[in-house]
């Protein structure tokens, strides 16, 4: 519905990103079907809600401006996923005899490529306290701070902003702040999951297996 909202809007950017989340939405299956690697239901749900609060409501439906916490939360919950995925892929090449490590050409290159792109995930924040070295005026390296800036200047035109218009860094050491804390939690509860391999039925439903590995193989490892 969105995909067609856009397109008939002139959004094109935006239809684009229809089809990548629609793309996006067959990982899950793929991964099932192609890889033999079965994933839990919970996991799967959150990881298609996520893909859609990322795409269609933060990017599209503009959540990431309308609604301050909607960047930080899923921040939280990338850093929760992303730990309970690595988590994962370790725990099932570790007990693997066949797998070897090896990075292809293509995913270096994929990985090199997201970084070129230009386009500004990093959302802007207004800030009223800047710290700089760059406007020390005895240029010795010390921290100047500059408090309740009101306004931004460019080009000699007033943005009416109300404060300073950070570019991203404030939201982005935020990001990975709360990223962190999003993995720590995982991996505590994984740290026991693996002591006590099998008993922790929270960290289950996180876990993806190699299909054919049944419960009573995995607790006698």
């Amino acid at each position: 519905v969105t995909l067609v909202l856009q397109f008939l809007r002139g959004n094109y950017e935006n239809v684009f990103l229809c089809l990548l989340t629609l793309l996006l939405f067959l990982i899950p299956a793929f991964i099932n079907r192609r890889l033999n690697i079965q994933l839990p239901d919970t996991l799967e749900i959150i990881i298609l809600c996520f893909i859609f609060a990322a795409e269609i409501l933060g990017e599209i439906n503009a959540y990431y401006v309308k609604y301050e916490f909607w960047d930080t939360m899923l921040h939280t919950m990338n850093g929760f996923l992303a730990a309970a995925i690595g988590f994962s892929l370790v725990d099932v090449l570790n007990r693997s005899e066949k797998t070897m490590f090896n990075l292809s050409p293509l995913f270096v290159a994929m990985v090199a490529f997201c970084n070129v792109l230009l386009l500004d995930m990093q959302k802007d924040t207004i800030v009223h306290t800047i710290r700089s070295v760059a406007l020390d005026p005895t240029a010795t390296n010390t921290v100047v701070t500059i408090e309740g800036i009101t306004d931004v200047v460019v080009n000699g035109q007033s943005l009416g902003l109300g404060g300073y218009l950070d570019i991203g860094l404030h939201d982005t050491m935020e990001d990975l702040l709360v990223n962190f804390i999003g993995a720590v939690v995982f991996c505590t509860f994984g740290f026991f999951y693996l002591k006590g391999r099998g008993k922790g039925k929270f960290v289950r439903r996180f876990v993806p297996t190699m299909r054919g590995v049944s419960e009573e193989d995995v607790k006698g490892d």
